[in-house]
Parts: structure tokens; C-alpha cells; sequence
């Protein structure tokens, strides 16, 4: 018997979103900041404080633990978005896509106006509001991308 939510499905889904919001960090970075690893250091404050944000250097520290984090909170968002879509069987691309909207927005709601500071991305400290508009959007895009390979047996490894 199947569990619901399918955890491969919020485990392709959320490590999609881990894909595409680390790369639109680091676009956002290059284009407005001055590095594309300044904001990744930035979500390291979490674990090393303010001084992340100032760094602008790739680093084990600093970029590798900012990675890391960015990938374990899209994997966790990749469990909500599974279950708001549903099961692959009875989802439309029109559910898919509001399940990934409102996964996003969840998430900012969640980590501008729920967690302590000391919990937010971090990269607000380094980017624009339109960024973060982009990444928020990076965010949704790559949940139900990583949902719909998943479903395509052609998209899987081996296939």
C-alpha cells in the first residue's frame, strides 16, 4: 500500500526546488551583488551569525553550510508541496501549479513573519525585493518540475 503524500514525489519535488532556488540565488548575486556567493554565504548565518552575510568568497564554511541549508529547507518544502498537490493520479498541471504558488508563499510567510530572524534565509540581507521575488518564484518552478519528472518515466535515469 502507498503512503500519501508519495515521499519520492516530495523528494524529487523538493530537491528540484533545491536546484533551482540555489541557482537563482547565485543569479540573483551575480547581477545585483558582488558575488553570486555572497547570498548563498548570507543563508549560513543560521549556523555562523551576521558575519555570513559579509562574506562574498566561496568557502567550505560559509557557501558549503549555506547550500546544505537551502537544500534541507526545499526538501522540507518539497513535503508540503506534496502533499497540497495531492497524489500523482488525480493531479492536474493546474493543481500542480497552485500547489506550488501556494508553497511559496507559505514559505515566505513562514520565514519573513513566522520564524525568529535568526532562522530567514539570510540572503534578504545581501539581495532586492524583486530577487527575492525571483527566488520565491524559483521556488514554486522547480517543485512542480521536479513533481512532473518524476512522473514522466522518459525523465528518470535509466529509463
Amino acid at each position: 500500500m502507498r503512503s500519501n503524500p508519495n515521499y519520492l514525489d516530495a523528494l524529487a519535488a523538493g530537491s528540484a526546488a533545491a536546484v533551482t532556488t540555489t541557482l537563482a540565488i547565485a543569479a540573483c548575486g551575480r547581477s545585483e551583488d558582488v558575488s553570486a556567493w555572497a547570498p548563498l554565504n548570507a543563508i549560513s548565518h543560521i549556523a555562523w551569525g551576521d558575519e555570513a552575510a559579509a562574506q562574498v568568497a566561496p568557502s567550505w564554511k560559509y557557501s558549503a553550510t549555506g547550500i546544505g541549508l537551502n537544500a534541507c529547507a526545499m526538501l522540507s518544502w518539497g513535503a508540503v508541496y506534496s502533499v497540497l498537490a495531492g497524489g500523482r493520479k488525480h493531479r492536474s498541471v493546474t493543481r500542480a501549479l497552485v500547489a506550488g504558488a501556494a508553497t511559496a508563499a507559505t514559505a515566505y510567510v513562514v520565514d519573513y513573519h513566522v520564524v525568529p530572524r535568526r532562522l530567514t534565509p539570510g540572503f534578504e540581507k545581501r539581495l532586492s525585493r524583486p530577487a527575492m521575488v525571483s527566488i520565491f518564484a524559483s521556488l514554486a518552478i522547480g517543485l512542480v518540475l521536479g513533481s512532473y519528472m518524476r512522473s514522466q518515466p522518459e525523465a528518470r535515469c535509466g529509463a
